[in-house]
């Protein structure tokens, strides 16, 4: 299937546009990321392969991503455990907490003594504005990533990598490739690096900039569950 990849710059600018002559509020689009992170890890790991999902949150956006995608899981039946180190003080990120706190899904301290409890790691650590180094509490998160036998999905960029180049060419986060990745809205130019199975979904995207830019998108029809993802 061909498509064309979204810079940073071009990622940021269409959240931009959506949240303004769009009429989308950061609330809509974080649920319909949030909603289709949950479906793919439905579709690649059922119930019957294991409940227990550990998803690890960033500060920002993508962490709010995760958020979301947790509390959808435990809808579905699964039983997700959150480690989310850097509470935001955003009010939207206060309240997604608290909608999982209200649901009795565990927050947990200590990620790599949580990967020997769970069965499924859902990466909503870093997106597509990470640059520079990793700051504590994360290098830990990294090298578990790394080393983990266990399925990982990440949201839209894998934790650690380049929006653009992908995986550092050394050092921390250099192994760590995921099983699945969610691409939100559309690729990233770090997909050509990635070698598992991909997924589409998420966000929005209007017809009129799909014909312009050719990329794979999603109707808000198509937002049901269980088909909130596409797999390419």
């Amino acid at each position: 299937m061909a498509f064309k990849t979204l810079s940073a710059k071009a990622a940021a600018a269409l959240d931009k546009e959506l949240m303004s002559t769009g009429a989308f509020s950061i609330d809509q689009l974080m649920e319909l990321a949030g909603l289709s992170v949950s479906q793919v890890v439905y579709r690649v790991h059922p119930l019957s392969k294991g409940n227990r999902v550990l998803v690890a949150c960033g500060p920002g956006n993508n962490g709010g991503d995760g958020l979301v995608a947790a509390r959808h899981l435990r809808h579905y039946g699964y039983q997700p455990a959150i480690y989310y180190p850097k509470r935001s003080k955003n009010e939207l990120y206060q309240r997604l907490a608290k909608q999982l706190e209200d649901l009795e899904v565990p927050f947990v301290e200590d990620f790599p003594a949580a990967i020997k409890s769970t069965d499924h790691i859902v990466d909503a650590v870093f997106g597509f504005s990470f640059s520079g180094e990793i700051r504590e509490p994360f290098p830990a998160v990294i090298r578990a990533l790394e080393e983990t036998k266990l399925p990982v999905t990440s949201v839209d960029v894998p934790s650690s990598w380049d929006v653009e180049t992908g995986p550092p060419e050394s050092g921390l986060g250099s192994k760590f490739n995921p099983d699945f990745l969610i691409s939100l809205t559309a690729p990233k130019p770090l997909v050509k690096y990635f070698k598992g199975r991909h997924f589409i979904g998420g966000r929005q995207v209007f017809s009129c900039a799909m014909e312009k830019e050719r990329v794979v998108w999603l109707t808000y029809s198509q937002l049901c569950f269980p088909s909130n993802c596409q797999e390419i």
